[in-house]
């Protein structure tokens, strides 16, 4: 089939900032796409042929977008997995299959799937509601710290949270929920598999991450990781691993643990671009936005190396502040050499809201992280004060 120049239309599930940074490449093709959101302000909305606004969630609105196009795609899991499941059967390519996703939408379900393919990874149990998990947690069948999870609708650190007593569940959604084994681990890691329909599979390398410790979200994510040769490898087999036994097509992002003793577990998994590759755009070879394109059109897929040491900086809205979004010094995070803003396009900002990121590439990795920090700490992402006299 011939994408580019030509009739052939690209639908995205989702208009966030993985859409339009997949639209980037897009475009750099020129391959026709269709972008539904139930955002009039999508961040996709600019940049594609075709926006629909409209609930990911509907049946009937999902099905008729995709009968629209010839390839399927989504940049977030919460979408109408029926509407995809019919479209599949009357033909519509959809990458990754509707079967993988019924697999990773659920966490607990995800959970189920890991321990039936002997994949590493903490100790849990699914509960109905967070009642349920409460009471147990009552009669000490749990001893605490542990994590409560909600098994759907989380994101950016939203449904996690650490049960350090019984308080801790004052404020929790009563939602079907998984208890999970808090791990002391060395370091959080990551690594982006892609693969295409006839099987060509490649993984990029490991990355670290290391996340904001209140907002359990990822502040910096450094590539390469600074682990032992030896555990990045055993990261990567896993990762392959977990990719064979979900037979996805596109990316997929495996999330990991390195515990004290140098194992490996998996944490959890993303079927699209992810945070932990946004690094790509600069640093590799092939960007993982353009190796997601290459796997669900089946193209040859391209180098993953890096070409230079690279590390990501999540621009999030500041506390105390909501409202029209201000970038503060981002005049000055830009004098740096090897520095990079992408501004994801949301015109509201709020606390911890991802607004946009920030590369920094460099020879050497410790000065990479250096200024990586100068620039967290330069950059501010707030509103303007309210006038006197305003509302």
């Amino acid at each position: 089939m011939n994408y580019f120049s030509s009739e052939f239309k690209l639908g995205i599930l989702g208009g966030g900032q993985l859409g339009k940074m997949l639209l980037t490449e897009t475009r750099k093709f020129d391959i026709q796409t269709y972008v539904l959101d139930p955002s009039a302000e999508a961040p996709c909305k600019i940049g594609s042929n075709v926006f629909i606004q409209g609930s990911l969630m509907d049946f009937d609105t999902v099905y008729n977008f995709g009968k629209q196009v010839d390839v399927l795609t989504f940049e977030i899991e919460l979408v109408n997995i029926q509407a995809l499941e019919k479209l599949e059967a009357e033909g519509v390519k959809v990458y990754p299959s509707p079967q993988t996703l019924k697999q990773i939408q659920n966490k607990g379900a995800q959970k189920d799937f890991y321990s039936a393919h002997n994949i590493p990874t903490a100790h849990y149990k699914r509960f109905e509601s967070t009642t349920e998990l409460k009471a147990a947690a009552v009669t000490g069948e749990f001893t605490f710290p542990f994590i409560w999870k909600s098994t759907e609708g989380g994101y950016d650190g939203n449904g996690v949270k650490v049960i350090r007593s019984i308080e801790s569940f004052d404020g929790l959604a009563d939602v079907q929920c998984i208890a999970e084994e808090m791990i002391a681990f060395k370091n959080e890691l990551a690594v982006i598999v892609a693969r295409n329909p006839e099987g060509e599979i490649k993984t990029y390398p490991v990355v670290e991450m290391e996340f904001h410790p209140e907002a359990n979200q990822v502040e910096y994510v450094i590539c390469p990781a600074r682990i032992d040769d030896a555990v990045a490898e055993k990261a990567r087999a896993i990762a392959l691993k977990v990719s064979e036994a979900f037979n996805h097509v596109g990316l997929l992002a495996v999330e990991m643990f390195q515990t004290q003793d140098d194992e490996i577990l998996v944490n959890e998994v993303a079927p699209r671009p992810h945070n932990s590759g946004h690094y790509s755009i600069e640093a590799s070879y092939t960007s993982q936005f353009e190796q997601h394109l290459r796997a669900i059109l089946n193209l040859p897929l391209g180098n993953t190396d890096s070409k230079v040491a690279g590390i990501m900086v999540n621009l999030v809205g500041a506390e105390g502040y909501s409202g029209n979004v201000m970038y503060e010094n981002i005049e000055k995070i830009l004098g740096k050499d090897g520095v990079t803003p992408h501004i994801y396009g949301k015109k509201e900002t709020r606390p911890f809201r991802k607004m946009g990121h920030v590369t920094i590439v460099n020879s050497d990795i410790a000065e990479a992280r250096r200024i990586a920090e100068e620039v967290k700490n330069t950059i501010r992402v707030i509103s303007p004060p309210t006038p006197k006299g305003g509302a």
